[in-house]
């Protein structure tokens, strides 16, 4: 098979080749258009009451562990048996377990320390959902110790009609250092 033969001497394949050439080029300017207009280019107009609203959950709930109130932190998290908590340990799911996990790993006041958030970016997706993450760190005395466990989160909010809650946690702590 010599090039002569993969040329396209005639006119119907070469139009049907600059028609599919035309096709692609188009589909891809148009995926490209509506990547330009995203969520962020275009916010909804009441985006901003819905990251105000998600970050007040927040700071309530940074507020309650710092009083060493856990059931009251666990307000800011849906309360149904498909909730869920993801960490090192495991998945944990249901508002219940999520509960008990807390109690468990932090019996105390001492053990809850002070914490912080930094770094949080909120994301309003659509109405009536967004995700947040940020960098978490707890200041704290451990066994006589000053102790600062720290690490990242993501957390999937839904709004409900009892307002915004955390459907999904995932948490990761950073190892401590040596």
């Amino acid at each position: 098979m010599s090039l002569r033969t993969l040329s396209m001497n005639t006119p119907r394949l070469e139009g049907l080749f600059g028609l599919f050439i035309f096709v692609i080029f188009f589909m891809f300017a148009g995926t490209f258009a509506s990547a330009q207009s995203s969520p962020q280019t275009n916010p909804s107009p009441h985006a901003q009451e819905n990251v105000q609203a998600i970050k007040n959950v927040l700071e309530r709930q940074v507020a309650a562990w710092n009083r060493g109130d856990i059931p009251a932190f666990m307000d800011g998290y849906w309360k149904s048996d498909d909730l869920e908590f993801v960490n090192a340990a495991g998945i944990f799911q249901g508002w219940q377990d999520v509960l008990k996990r807390y109690q468990h790993s932090y019996p105390d006041r001492a053990a809850m320390g002070h914490l912080t958030f930094s770094g949080v970016e909120i994301h309003a997706l659509c109405p009536d959902a967004g995700f947040v993450v940020g960098h978490f760190r707890l200041d704290r005395e451990k066994g006589g110790q000053k102790d600062h466990p720290e690490g990242v989160f993501t957390l999937i909010f839904r709004k409900f009609p009892s307002g915004w809650k955390i459907i999904n946690d995932h948490t990761t702590q950073f190892p401590s250092p040596r």
